[in-house]
């Protein structure tokens, strides 16, 4: 045992110089003698001091020339004594890694003319890479301009060597006395309690740290100042507190479960041109497999296609030859507006009753990542449905819904969107940035898009859609999106973040 063969050794002398070398010399792991060295040290039997060596050991690409040659005299040795050969017979009588290396080392070294011939410029050469080599495989010492060169041709590495000295410490022994850390009934029944030797509590030390699984702050609830929400101060969602604000705004959820859809429903059915640039391949991903849809509502389609033809509605359309096989084409969803067109398309074939939607899903968009951009994302989406709907029903429901998330610094933009007149991008202040973010975009639904579906005339959809991400990023003051979503999240970010938020103004 190496325990006893330590002890044993230090009780007739007073130091182990090296471990590497007692190790060898008793027939011992080095590893297993460390192990020992380090148990004995805790308890203070003995008394250790760190020894650091470092040498060079070869690389597999140095071992190979120690072996084989350095590439530059292999390349020599291959070209005739007399005459010359041609580059591309040369190349193919060696490795391509040996060919590139030794045409540039032996030309460096003007050992032979290198062109479409090659040649000797000399007729004999010495090996110096190869014997170097092997000095250091046999442990020999070199110069620093010997060991530079190697080292820029990365043949060898540093390696370094950790070991121990010994000595007796104040507690050594010949043999360790076995210290008990339960006194046992047996120990009490046998008596042999009074001559056992206990470990010492230490009642200062810590317990490990529990762990526990931490939530990501999407996945945490901003508390409000209502006190019926307190109850999702611990482990509720933010996907469930909208729920909840959206539900307390008496909000159905419309079902969200098709990520792929059809451009018809994502663009055509919202009145967006078939030539608009959102959807160019560089702005939405488009499926190889199924590339197309296999159904449509045909008669609905035709009120469509009419209505970007040549208008209608009182609208003159967008006057272009609109193409079928565009508005079949599948993709990965870029807005959850698509599945609020499929609903108000079933509603409008009902008698019309007063209806309001929300959702809550994945979207995808092929855009350039930057701080407040993703390529896959989270939106929140609503809409109201009534008849008489003007804008100004359209800001009193935004800013009570933004309220409700703590946000009550808001500010509208007028904008443009193709399914949308007028509308109107929302900012708020980020306390973090120190400036104003949009956070999303409003509107109110066309009649190109609303009376195709066959709505009565005086049917107004009010509606809006914000990312999950960015009013996150606000409660939270994260600057950098990247640092929120997505492969590069630092995990400790879960671990630092507060267990809820409590008092939103």
């Amino acid at each position: 045992m190496a325990e006893e063969a330590i002890l044993g050794y230090l009780a007739t002398s007073e130091e182990i110089p090296d471990s590497g070398q007692f190790a060898s010399q008793h027939g011992f792991q080095h590893n297993d003698v460390v192990n020992v060295i380090k148990s004995l040290h805790g308890f203070r039997y003995i008394d250790a001091q760190d020894i650091k060596r470092e040498s060079w050991v070869l690389t597999d690409e140095g071992k190979k020339y120690a072996a084989d040659g350095s590439p530059e005299v292999q390349l020599f040795l291959a070209v005739p004594q007399e005459g010359s050969i041609s580059k591309d017979e040369l190349q193919k009588k060696l490795e391509p890694s040996v060919f590139k290396i030794g045409c540039s080392q032996a030309g460096k070294n003007k050992w032979v003319d290198m062109g479409k011939q090659v040649s000797r410029k000399v007729q004999h050469v010495e090996d110096k890479v190869k014997d170097l080599l092997i000095r250091i495989q046999k442990g020999d010492a070199l110069g620093k301009d010997d060991i530079n060169s190697l080292k820029a041709r990365k043949l060898i590495v540093a390696q370094t060597w950790k070991g121990y000295s010994v000595k007796k410490g104040p507690n050594y022994a010949p043999t360790r006395k076995k210290v008990a850390t339960d006194l046992t009934r047996e120990n009490l029944q046998r008596g042999d309690w009074k001559e056992q030797e206990f470990k010492e509590y230490n009642f200062n030390a810590k317990g490990p740290p529990a762990e526990a699984g931490h939530l990501h702050p999407l996945l945490k609830a901003s508390i409000g100042h209502y006190i019926y929400q307190l109850h999702l101060a611990y482990g509720k969602y933010v996907k469930q507190q909208l729920k909840n604000i959206f539900l307390q705004l008496g909000f159905e959820e419309m079902p969200t479960n098709n990520f792929v859809e059809s451009s018809f429903w994502n663009f055509d059915a919202l009145f967006q041109p078939q030539q608009h640039p959102a959807r160019d391949s560089h702005d939405t991903f488009f499926l190889e497999v199924p590339s197309t849809t296999r159904e449509l509502p045909e008669d609905y389609v035709k009120l469509v296609k009419r209505v970007h033809e040549s208008g209608g509605y009182g609208s003159r359309g967008y006057m272009y030859d609109w193409k079928r096989e565009e508005a079949n084409k599948n993709l990965l969803r870029t807005h959850t507006t698509a599945v609020s067109t499929r609903m108000l398309y079933a509603l409008a074939k009902q008698p019309f009753t007063p209806k309001r939607y929300f959702s809550i899903d994945r979207v995808f968009r092929n855009e350039s990542v930057d701080r407040t951009h993703l390529a896959e994302f989270h939106q929140i989406e609503g809409l109201v449905c009534d008849k008489g709907l003007t804008l100004g029903d359209l800001i009193g429901v935004l800013n009570d819904f933004f309220s409700r998330l703590g946000m009550s610094k808001l500010r509208f933009k007028p904008a443009y969107n193709p399914y949308t007149e007028p509308s109107m991008e929302i900012f708020s202040y980020h306390e973090g940035l120190k400036k104003w973010v949009e956070i999303g975009n409003s509107g109110m639904f066309r009649p190109e898009m609303l009376l195709p579906m066959g709505f009565p005339e005086d049917v107004r959809v009010i509606a809006w859609g914000l990312s999950l991400e960015r009013p996150t990023m606000i409660l939270y003051g994260v600057d950098n999106i990247r640092d929120l979503f997505g492969h590069k999240v630092d995990l400790s970010l879960m671990k630092r973040n507060p267990i809820c938020r409590l008092g939103i103004d």
